[in-house]
């Protein structure tokens, strides 16, 4: 694991699902679309967007998941929502918060409206502690990152700079080719 390092896995910045932080959510999706059709079939698909400013510098990510909480006001007025389901909620409840507060109810013709008024900024998520590593990092530390702080993905630099994005699929890849390589 100490051989390899992390700019050899992970994907380019260049090559990756960016948009500037004026876009609108649905000019991020076609971003997003775009560079998964510029993939090799046999890559993972990207699952965020970067958000870049003026000067193309990372700002931060967009996540699926962020997409769908945006498109739904009403989850800004539940509290503590990220960490109900790992707190040991039972499905019970996270499911009448569903109902009680409206979640989910208008047809899906809003999402359209929604999604070219929404601002990628108003909802941008900026990278938290331990989600940068080191493009000469090596593939152990990355691991480690991703399965301590649970990140899908980490945002490689080279000194101050986002270089790449190290997927959390490409790790998995990368690993289960090992695994198949092993003579028995």
């Amino acid at each position: 694991m100490r051989a390899i390092i992390v700019k050899n896995l992970m994907v380019p910045l260049k090559e990756y699902a960016t948009v500037s932080q004026e876009a609108t959510l649905y000019e991020a999706v076609l971003a997003l679309e775009k560079a998964q059709m510029a993939l090799d079939p046999s890559q993972h698909k990207h699952r965020a967007i970067l958000v870049l400013d003026e000067s193309r510098k990372v700002l931060g990510k967009i996540s699926m998941k962020d997409i769908l909480i945006a498109l739904e006001p009403n989850y800004g007025k539940l509290e503590g929502m990220g960490v109900l389901s790992s707190s040991g909620y039972s499905p019970e409840l996270i499911k009448s918060m569903l109902e009680d507060n409206v979640l989910w109810r208008e047809p899906l013709e809003f999402v359209c409206n929604r999604a070219t008024k929404l601002k990628v900024s108003d909802f941008i998520r900026a990278p938290l502690d331990g989600e940068h590593i080191d493009e000469n990092a090596t593939l152990g530390e990355a691991i480690h990152q991703l399965v301590v702080y649970r990140f899908h993905s980490l945002l490689v630099t080279s000194g101050d700079e986002v270089v790449g994005v190290l997927r959390l699929s490409d790790v998995f890849t990368k690993i289960c080719d090992k695994i198949k390589s092993c003579e028995f």
